[in-house]
């Protein structure tokens, strides 16, 4: 069963391998990211900064979704990444039974438009509108929705973050 489902555009790093990994007790990582899926270098560094006490697989978004919804995953403990607005949507739409939705780290690295600026929403949160809609999409769909950088930061309701 899919543990949480968290949205940061750096991936696998030391939040995720020592603190949120065994927060949760995960015992399966799985990162749901296209670019990743298709670089053997970044897979390779991905893998590296993985805990070893989670079995970890890097998966192009389709692959995952088709992974977190075989009923093997159900009697796993899992932790879901994704680095894109986009791909959290997917996930989110097509996987049933995600408790929680974790939005640790977004915008400081991500794609830049020529001339706007993101708005600040935390200290790990920025965002176009046009991503800020993407999110809203999200919350749409009911799923407690959470910023929180590391287990030990208070968690806030994403609706709150964004002033919703």
């Amino acid at each position: 069963m899919i543990k949480m489902l968290r949205l940061d555009e750096r991936l696998i790093h030391g939040q995720i391998a020592i603190k949120w990994s065994r927060h949760l007790g995960v015992d399966r990582i799985i990162v749901a990211n296209d670019a990743a899926a298709a670089n053997t270098i970044v897979q390779k560094s991905l893998m590296m900064a993985a805990p070893a006490t989670a079995k970890t697989v890097i998966k192009p978004v389709a692959d995952a979704i088709k992974l977190m919804n075989d009923p093997r995953a159900e009697g796993l403990k899992i932790l879901v990444i994704v680095s894109e607005l986009a791909d959290l949507e997917a996930v989110v739409s097509q996987v049933a039974g995600i408790p929680v939705i974790n939005v640790g780290n977004y915008g400081r690295i991500a794609p830049k438009k020529e001339d706007a600026q993101r708005k600040t929403y935390g200290s790990n949160l920025y965002a176009y509108d046009d991503e800020v809609e993407i999110l809203k999409r999200v919350l749409s769909h009911g799923v407690d929705t959470i910023y929180q950088t590391t287990p030990e930061d208070a968690p806030e309701k994403l609706s709150r973050v964004l002033g919703l």
